[in-house]
């Protein structure tokens, strides 16, 4: 796994619909001013918000942005997602484009021009395509890294045996593997054998930090600090994760928290870093930058990782 200096991610989801323009380059300001640097988008954000159906206005948000800020190029990192967006407005899951050779590209292409770039440091494969080779989807990716269109190449919400099966063809195709996951991860877990409401999110489960681990591959999380609910009252977690041990780790949280004079989503995202994974932080205000680029100066030790390991 690489564990080498953890970062704090900045979450796009939001910008161009629920966060308008002038917030969204606020927060983007705030972000690379406080030393941020990689942006998580995805060409599919966000259809199910948008009036229009189909994704895309995150992408234009951070072209927009890019554009305003003659230089700022060199100073972050851009990784996007391929495999979610409608080809048919509102028309989820039916119409998603999929992973085909063909279909990677049209995305990829897409996203550029919104993006104003000509290349994105990190392309992930945003859910399974199980209806396309995976041969064809690895060589499809392979190829974008072999043209300078893609940095490096990812796996969102795939399972282990999958990316290790991807890594494995691309060997045999001589391509660029996929060297990073991208899975959903928090302190509290939801109640084992319970399926998430949210649909495509995937838990990163033991194997996959051991695959990461064995073979050297970037981990980030989303849904890091679940919506807000470890700060606010009126955010409660989800109805999947109420039973005891998320109980007994927030008390725990809350006590780490007041002895580190810290904010209990600090501790969290300084929980993630301290493992070796990268959180997504999606922010709808300025604030929200500034208290998750602060984790980065909380330091857990062992004693802290045991209390919640044992408190779960």
């Amino acid at each position: 796994m690489n564990t080498n200096d953890p970062q704090i991610v900045l979450g796009t989801m939001d910008f161009g619909t629920r966060v308008d323009r002038d917030r969204a380059f606020a927060i983007l300001d705030s972000f690379v001013a406080g030393g941020g640097r990689w942006l998580d988008t995805a060409n599919c954000y966000s259809f199910w918000t948008d009036p229009s159906g189909v994704g895309g206005a995150s992408e234009r948000v951070i072209g927009a942005w890019l554009r305003a800020r003659p230089g700022l190029r060199d100073r972050v990192r851009i990784a996007t997602k391929v495999r979610q967006n409608p080809l048919v407005p509102h028309s989820w899951p039916q119409s998603a484009e999929g992973l085909s050779a063909r279909a990677i590209g049209a995305g990829v292409e897409q996203s550029l021009a919104r993006l104003g770039v000509d290349h994105v440091d990190l392309l992930w494969a945003h859910a399974e395509d199980r209806s396309a080779p995976l041969e064809e989807t690895v060589g499809a990716f392979g190829e974008l890294v072999a043209k300078g269109v893609a940095g490096r190449v990812g796996a969102a919400n795939h399972a282990a045996w999958r990316v290790e099966r991807a890594r494995s063809l691309a060997r045999e195709q001589g391509v660029e593997p996929w060297t990073a996951l991208q899975l959903r991860h928090s302190l509290v877990q939801p109640r084992p054998l319970t399926t998430l409401a949210e649909a495509g999110h995937r838990m990163l489960a033991a194997e996959d930090l051991d695959l990461a681990r064995a073979e050297g591959l970037s981990v980030w999380s989303y849904s890091s600090l679940m919506w807000g609910a470890y700060g606010r009252a009126d955010k409660p977690m989800p109805e999947t994760y109420d039973h005891p041990g998320t109980a007994r780790v927030l008390a725990v949280l809350e006590e780490i928290a007041g002895n580190l004079s810290a904010t209990p989503n600090q501790i969290v995202l300084a929980w993630l870093m301290r493992q070796g994974i990268d959180p997504i932080v999606g922010a709808s205000r300025v604030e929200h930058v500034e208290e998750a680029l602060a984790a980065r100066h909380v330091r857990l030790d062992d004693e802290h990782l045991t209390r919640f390991a044992e408190a779960r």
